[in-house]
């Protein structure tokens, strides 16, 4: 029996850079499925600073790199989220891929907008210095964390839950799909893999990729659904060296040419 083709395969925040990045995970989920549209959604990157990519990060970036060579017939895009904004020119270079601040499509005469989401979250919207210093200050804890990084999860999971940013997001998405026409609408941002309908409009969330549950996306003729990755057990093993990512580097260099009222259904939570 063939394996199903989707449509379109979508997933987020999978915060290369972070020490609590799924990475290999990702890369492996990518490599398991077949699809002709790839939208990476958000939040790919914990910061811009590139010196904290591991191995296994280069490795993620160098499949997005092969899936948008055009013999793959493979369509991927990039919609930038808070923590990768300003990538649009280094991304177009870096791996191929058009990037947008949002993306709208049109499949099985439904329409379609995929946008990260941080746009409907007030805190990140309004408190961009102290939201970077946040930023700064949770990379910094994953260094000092246990091994599988326990404290950092369970302070992220929290801080999604105390900002109340599931349902900020949700609502804030589906009222932007209503002011523009989209029938289903596809967010990132939260970590918190769910879905909600509001006066006919569906509204999805892709979750993330550093937590022990990560969860994409894909569409297909038969709906709209949420997968949650079962990783294995070398998935979860970052132990390469810093030093380790200088061949890599070069490699992948080289290729790419450079020098409220809502009902909510949670996922696998």
């Amino acid at each position: 029996m063939d394996a199903a083709v989707y449509d379109t395969l979508i997933l987020s925040d999978v915060h290369l850079g972070a020490e609590v990045s799924r990475a290999r995970a990702a890369t492996r989920m990518l490599k398991e499925n077949s699809f002709r549209r790839l939208i990476l959604l958000g939040d790919i990157f914990a910061d811009l600073n590139f010196g904290r990519l591991k191995k296994e990060h280069w490795k993620f970036l160098s499949a997005i790199r092969k899936l948008s060579n055009p013999k793959r017939n493979v369509e991927v895009v990039w919609v930038e989220g808070n923590h990768d904004l300003g990538l649009t020119n280094v991304m177009s270079h870096l791996v191929g891929v058009r990037v947008f601040q949002e993306y709208a499509w049109t499949y099985a005469g439904l329409r379609h907008l995929a946008i990260h989401g941080h746009q409907f979250d007030g805190f990140a919207v309004n408190s961009v210095p102290l939201s970077n210093l946040g930023t700064r200050f949770y990379l910094l804890l994953q260094k000092l964390d246990l091994k599988d990084k326990p404290l950092a999860r369970l302070i992220d999971r929290l801080n999604t839950r105390w900002l109340r940013m599931s349902a900020k997001v949700a609502a804030g998405a589906i009222a932007h799909a209503r002011l523009h026409g989209a029938d289903r609408i596809f967010c990132g941002h939260t970590h918190d893999a769910m879905q909600a309908e509001r006066d006919g409009i569906r509204y999805y969330n892709s979750g993330g990729w550093i937590d022990s549950r990560p969860t994409y996306i894909t569409i297909a003729d038969e709906g709209v659904r949420i997968h949650e990755y079962s990783e294995r057990t070398d998935d979860r093993d970052s132990s390469e060296e810093r030093g380790e990512t200088d061949s890599e580097l070069d490699a992948f260099a080289g290729d790419a040419g450079l020098f409220e009222d809502v009902e909510y259904e949670g996922v696998g939570r």
